[in-house]
C-alpha cells in the first residue's frame, strides 16, 4: 500500500463521515477537482486501503442477534486443513490466528444458545481442533472503528491546518 498523504487523509476521513459521498460532493467538500478526487479513489482501492462492503453488514438485521468468540486450539501441522473447514461455516465471521495458548481466535454470530452449542459442535468436528473455549459477547463496548487513527494520522500530517495549504492535485 502506498503511503497517505494529507489529500488521502482528509478524502478517507470524510468518507468516514459519510460513507455515501459523490466525488463531486467530496471534491467539494476538500475544494479538489473531480478528477484528483476520482484519481485518488482509484489509487487508495488498488492499494486495498478499504475493506469489503461486508463489513458494513450487521448480521443482526440477517438474524444473528448473539456474537461468540470461541478460542479453538489445534494440531498445528494439520492447521492448513483446519482452515479450510471453518471456512465452509457460514456463521464463522471472522477468524484470527493468535500466538499464545490460543491457536485460533473465532468470532462467530448465531441465532441463540442451541445455534451457538450447534456451530461449535461443527468446530469441533474438524479434524484436528483439540478443544475450543467459547464466550458470548454481551454487548460491543467499542464498535470497529479507524477514524481515531485517521483523526492522529491527520494531526501527525498537518492536515486541517489550511485547506489550501492541503491542497494538492492528482
Amino acid at each position: 500500500m502506498h503511503s497517505l498523504d494529507r489529500v488521502d487523509l482528509q478524502l478517507l476521513r470524510a468518507l468516514c463521515v459519510d460513507p455515501r459521498s459523490t466525488f463531486v460532493a467530496l471534491a467539494q467538500q476538500l475544494r479538489l477537482s473531480r478528477n484528483t478526487v476520482q484519481a485518488r479513489m482509484a489509487r487508495l482501492e488498488e492499494s486495498k486501503a478499504f475493506l469489503s462492503f461486508d463489513r458494513r453488514i450487521s448480521p443482526v438485521a440477517l438474524g444473528y442477534p448473539l456474537t461468540a468468540f470461541i478460542e479453538v486450539h489445534v494440531q498445528q501441522k494439520r492447521l492448513a486443513q483446519i482452515i479450510a473447514e471453518l471456512t465452509l461455516i457460514p456463521e464463522i465471521v471472522q477468524a484470527h490466528g493468535m500466538s499464545g495458548p490460543t491457536d485460533i481466535l473465532v468470532r462467530v454470530v448465531c441465532t441463540d444458545a442451541d445455534d451457538l452449542f450447534r456451530i461449535d459442535g461443527t468446530i469441533l468436528a474438524c479434524e484436528g481442533v483439540d478443544r475450543t473455549e467459547t464466550s458470548l459477547a454481551m454487548g460491543e463496548l467499542i464498535p470497529y472503528r479507524v477514524t481515531p487513527l485517521l483523526d492522529r494520522a491527520g494531526r501527525d500530517a498537518g492536515v486541517g491546518r489550511n485547506a489550501a495549504a492541503d491542497r494538492t492535485d492528482t
